[in-house]
């Protein structure tokens, strides 16, 4: 079934995410965060007023009914979209204070994206597309960095290929690997299973659990799944524009429970 991630029991590695040093300061976090679109009659609310911390070294899952700006969060607490109030940060820097130039340099170099659509450039090979974040930069990855993470997703017999010649499993692998090979602070993936079947699905999942446990990669997802949901860390609810649960240590279970809460 294409969209939906059967795995009931996520192999989480707490002992991993205790034995790391702890950091206070968070890698992300929103201060008032509002969105607003149109005008009069015509206005949305996008976002009204959410307060949020996003811990470093943890994964993170968004989840939310239809229109309830789970999306628009991630959105703006990437810096692909502007809050009409409020204060995004990521690691020490305002990005409500920053210019579009500013915003590019920055996504470049601490925000790592993992779309549902993949977005790889089709005239460019697996290798050319994961490196081309750090190729727009004028550098180049570490040897051994770009060696373990496509050893990690399994693609490295695949590299010279064009992501025609490749799977739906093995482009989002693809996209995986650009969005971790520049290190960033912080990884933002908006349903990144929904266009896989389920074993695909959950490679990608257990790629990106491994990466917060073994590398201590901060981890924020944007999903409808529950069960790709209890993957993650913690839960965040967003119900319109506003956060209205949390839940640690999920499971596929628990968030339904939360769900049916939130139902009108």
């Amino acid at each position: 079934m294409i969209g939906t991630v059967s795995k009931v029991h996520p192999p989480k590695r707490a002992d991993a995410r205790l034995a790391r040093k702890e950091v206070s300061k968070p890698a992300a976090r929103l201060v008032d965060a509002r969105k607003i679109y149109g005008t009069a009659d015509a206005t949305v609310v996008a976002l009204d007023g959410v307060d949020l911390e996003i811990k470093r070294a943890e994964f993170t899952a968004i989840m939310g009914p239809s229109g309830s700006g789970k999306s628009t969060l991630m959105h703006c607490l990437a810096g692909l979209d502007q809050l009409t109030s409020g204060v995004a940060i990521i690691e020490d820097t305002d990005l409500t204070a920053m210019t579009d130039n500013e915003l590019t340099l920055l996504r470049r170099s601490e925000i790592g994206f993992i779309f549902q659509a993949f977005n790889l450039i089709p005239s460019l090979s697996a290798r050319e597309n994961i490196v081309l974040p750090l190729s727009l930069s004028g550098k180049s990855p570490r040897s051994d960095l770009f060696e373990e993470v496509v050893d990690l997703l399994g693609i490295a017999e695949r590299l010279e290929h064009r992501p025609s010649e490749l799977s739906g499993g093995q482009q989002q692998r693809v996209a995986v690997a650009r969005a971790l090979i520049a290190e960033p602070a912080i990884v933002f993936a908006d349903e990144p299973t929904g266009a896989l079947d389920s074993q695909a699905g959950a490679e990608v999942l257990g790629f990106l659990r491994r990466a917060v446990d073994d590398r201590g990669q901060t981890t924020v997802m944007v999903t409808h799944d529950p069960s790709a949901a209890a993957w993650a860390d913690r839960v965040v609810f967003i119900v319109d524009g506003k956060v209205n649960d949390q839940l640690q240590d999920p499971s596929a279970d628990s968030i339904l429970d939360v769900m049916r809460g939130l139902q009108p």
